[in-house]
């Protein structure tokens, strides 16, 4: 494979490439547009998401060029007629385009929440709409995996959580961002070797059940296995008779202990986990090993975790997979790209607007940015999105998206912070991306902060999300100028 396969910007939808080509010939390739990516309704039916994905998208726009290979890859598409569906000239722009845009971004790791912007993508219109699929591709599906990944952490109450859905996930690289997300929403490690070699992310495992049937006994195989990795030791007792597994496993534990080892742990990975795990940790501790951890995985998500908890489980660590990087019960966010602005090249912005028959569901126009309004405890009043071309100053209302009569007011007095930094200029990265520990210690400050009614699984309260009012206002103008009067 050719170098210049590094670049992935052939990840993109077809119709990026038709309509950048269409802009070419329209004359309009180099007017600029500005979009905003986000997500509508926050995930699993919870009250807040976790921003994850931007370093791959700055690599993504960072490599944005198209090679000799796919160029002509793209030379071979014909349309309808037969005839070919590039012309010689939009091939000849794309092989010398590059991202040339403006970035700015919420830092990964950031609670964030239906609406509001994670992205702001300004630049000429071609090259904005090429970057769309891949940027909507990274951004929902990692912050998808976060979110859900940070659900079962606040679910085992401060108990670790380890990632291990490599072998279920959606193919190598979706393995591979799953377990980085994992580990920003909270979880201690992972099983995945490769993301513990490029992202510095703590591994962990043990053997599987094949290891213990590949001997004559669960005992004898306990005891080869002590003897391979002394100091790696916690074993899975659930092959054939769970509580026999571990009085087995402390008959390993008391040899190991003589030769200076302990027992680490033992998993248990089927049948009633409450139970078992119970039953577990009083051999373990009538036998001398308290220290040695109870560990729990079998499909495993925040709503179990919490059963398992109600119920009195003995589990001092959660392994959780597929349900964690698949996302089983959301497998989308239902992120997306919308132009909001346009201007010709050195002019003003002009805003956009795309309108549905449901007034809520319409777009917002303008160059918008997020701006969270905080208390003196450090608590989060709301975060209001605001035209940043005319921002507020001084005492501001916040209007709620679906009902412009609820408003709040929010003081000189009070505390704010924007949420969007920059992270390119005129195609240039300016963003410093943090280390994944970096990032998911952002994560866990931000749920700190974030009051527990938005943190429940069971009809969590809803966050404060709202326009400027003059940005509001101007929506309403926008929407009611587009509406055609219908006649009887």
């Amino acid at each position: 494979m050719n170098d210049q396969h590094q670049s992935s910007s052939m990840l993109t939808d077809l119709y990026q490439l038709t309509m950048a080509q269409a802009y070419l010939s329209a004359g309009t390739a180099t007017t600029e547009g500005c979009f905003h990516l986000y997500y509508r309704t926050n995930p699993f039916g919870g009250g807040y998401a976790i921003a994850s994905g931007l370093e791959q998208a700055i690599k993504h726009l960072t490599s944005m060029r198209f090679g000799d290979e796919d160029v002509a890859y793209l030379a071979t598409q014909t349309g309808a007629d037969g005839h070919a569906l590039f012309s010689a000239d939009f091939l000849a722009w794309l092989r010398e385009v590059r991202f040339t845009g403006d970035v700015d971004a919420v830092p990964e790791g950031t609670v964030v929440f239906a609406r509001e912007p994670l992205l702001r993508v300004c630049g000429p219109l071609p090259i904005c709409q090429i970057v769309e699929t891949a940027l909507l591709n990274i951004i929902n599906f990692q912050t998808l995996v976060a979110t859900k990944a940070s659900r079962c952490c606040l679910a085992a109450e401060g108990g670790p959580v380890v990632e291990f859905g490599l072998r279920r996930a959606q193919g190598p690289d979706g393995g591979l961002s799953a377990s980085r997300a994992a580990f920003i929403g909270g979880c201690t490690a992972t099983s995945n070797v490769l993301a513990g070699q490029r992202l510095g992310i703590p591994i962990s495992g043990t053997h599987a059940h094949s290891w213990v049937m590949a001997f004559d006994s669960e005992l004898e195989a306990f005891q080869a296995y002590a003897e391979a990795m002394p100091n790696n030791v916690t074993l899975l007792v659930d092959t054939y008779d769970t509580i026999e597994g571990v009085r087995n496993a402390v008959k390993v534990g008391l040899k190991l202990r003589e030769r200076g080892h302990e027992l680490l742990g033992i998993r248990i990975d089927s049948g009633d986990l409450a139970w078992l795990s119970r039953r577990a940790r009083e051999i373990l501790d009538e036998s001398g090993f308290p220290e040695t951890k109870v560990i729990a995985s079998n499909e495993l998500d925040e709503h179990l975790i919490t059963s398992l908890k109600d119920q009195g489980a003995a589990i001092d660590v959660w392994g959780v997979g597929t349900k964690l990087v698949t996302a089983w019960d959301q497998p989308a966010l239902g992120g997306v790209y919308k132009l909001s602005a346009i201007r010709p090249q050195g002019g003003q912005w002009s805003p956009r607007l795309k309108v549905s028959e449901q007034t809520a569901k319409a777009t917002t126009p303008g160059v918008l940015g997020v701006r969270r309004y905080v208390r003196d405890d450090g608590s989060w009043a709301g975060d209001m999105i605001y035209d940043t071309l005319n921002p507020p100053h001084g005492e501001t209302t916040m209007v709620h998206p679906e009902d412009p009569l609820r408003s709040t007011c929010y003081t000189e007095s009070v505390a704010s912070e924007e949420l969007l930094v920059p992270v390119f200029r005129s195609g240039q990265a300016v963003y410093q991306s943090p280390s994944a520990g970096e990032i998911r210690a952002r994560a866990t400050h931000q749920l700190e902060a974030l009051d527990a009614s938005h943190k429940r699984f069971l009809n969590p309260h809803t966050y404060k999300v709202g326009l400027e009012e003059g940005l509001s206002r101007r929506r309403l103008e926008l929407i009611a100028a587009s509406r055609v009067p219908e006649k009887e």
